[in-house]
């Protein structure tokens, strides 16, 4: 949920992409949209990873995991920083500001 500047997100693309190339995922696909940014990678166990900015800067990581049996999960130990609403009728923006990564500057 931070906010991270439209001048900030080519930086974030890069380190994730050196970070996964050095931990020997296979890239398939480097989006370079202005708008909507992407890199799709996989892992050499078969997982599916990506790292997409979407509409209005929102910056998530989506992971498809190959076939797995079934197992329970436990509860995450931190509390959400993002809204939960269930009632909601919108996709939440990112609402936390960072000195580094909200800073419109290069």
């Amino acid at each position: 949920m931070t906010i991270v500047s439209a001048q900030r997100r080519g930086s974030l693309l890069g380190v994730v992409d050196r970070f996964w190339r050095k931990s020997n995922y296979r890239m398939k696909v480097i989006n370079n949209d202005v708008d909507v940014p992407a890199i799709y990678a996989s892992t050499s166990d078969g997982f599916q990873v990506a790292l997409i900015v979407a509409d209005e800067g929102q910056v998530h990581f989506d992971v498809d995991s190959p076939c797995v049996r079934h197992s329970e999960v436990a509860r995450s130990a931190s509390p959400a920083t993002a809204s939960l609403d269930p009632d909601a009728e919108f996709i939440p923006r990112p609402d936390i500001h960072s000195d580094f990564w909200s800073a419109s500057g290069s």
